[in-house]
């Protein structure tokens, strides 16, 4: 079981939690991922609405926070038709993660829009979206790699990093590795799906200043790619910044 947790104003984990110095019901300390967990979700909450952090994540960078039940995570395409890779954990078992199969299989469909939970791999809710104003998601394409873009579009790719390797690097922050990498969401990436089922990455359908919103439904843990891609479509061939914001939800 593991356990990780980032402060909800910086995106990083809190250094005041002394793990030596807290124990728990047991009389155990826990861990000090656990106990930033702890330290983190005992904090009171603002009121609904109130803007916990809010950040501009440039062009092919990664992005973590932690987002306490309740709090929504809203992310913004600040440029249009830049796709954001996503994975989320629950904040405190980390074993605990999305699942792309449960997620299609509860919701009967690929894509995801208003409505549509992100389940986890022990069929839980993780986080539900409570707003979308692209209108569609997709579950299937996978994050880019240095290892795909090598195999799809040549060997002269592979000095580019891609949305496996910032996983990585944010994911480290916490203790995981690439045993904890997912099939992950690719907010506002356009994957149809041809009658003969395959699958395509084509121009995107989002715009400026489009949004999907997310409520979590339990502690999570979330780790975002601002996809590097500059091979295909799915950025446009030009990678832009896009916003996210956490805000307390209501009461």
């Amino acid at each position: 079981m593991t356990a990780a947790a980032v402060n909800g104003e910086t995106g990083t984990v809190p250094t005041t939690t002394d793990p030596a110095t807290a124990t728990d019901a047991a009389g155990t300390a826990p861990t000090g991922a656990a106990a930033a967990a702890d330290a983190a979700t005992d904090a009171a909450p603002d009121a609904a609405g109130a803007v916990v952090t809010e950040e501009t994540v440039p062009a092919r960078a990664p992005w973590s926070a932690f987002v306490r039940r309740g709090q929504q995570l809203t992310i913004t395409d600040l440029h249009g038709n830049q796709a954001v890779d996503f994975l989320v954990y629950d904040a405190h078992d980390t074993d605990v993660r999305y699942s792309a199969a449960d997620t299609v299989h509860a919701q009967g469909g690929i894509f995801l829009t208003t409505g549509s939970v992100l389940m986890s791999n022990e069929h839980t809710r993780l986080m539900t979206i409570a707003e979308d104003t692209c209108g569609r998601h997709d579950t299937v394409g996978g994050a880019c790699s240095k290892e795909s873009n090598t195999l799809r579009y040549g060997h002269h790719t592979w000095p580019q990093h891609g949305c496996v390797e910032n996983f990585l690097l944010e994911g480290a922050r916490y203790g995981l590795g690439k045993r904890d990498l997912v099939s992950n969401v690719n907010w506002y990436m356009n994957v149809p799906v041809e009658e003969d089922g395959t699958l395509g990455i084509v121009d995107g359908i989002s715009a400026p200043g489009l949004k999907v919103v997310l409520r979590a439904e339990r502690d999570v843990l979330v780790l975002a790619s601002n996809c590097p891609q500059i091979n295909n479509p799915c950025n446009g061939f030009e990678p832009t910044a896009v916003r996210m914001t956490i805000t307390e939800g209501a009461a």
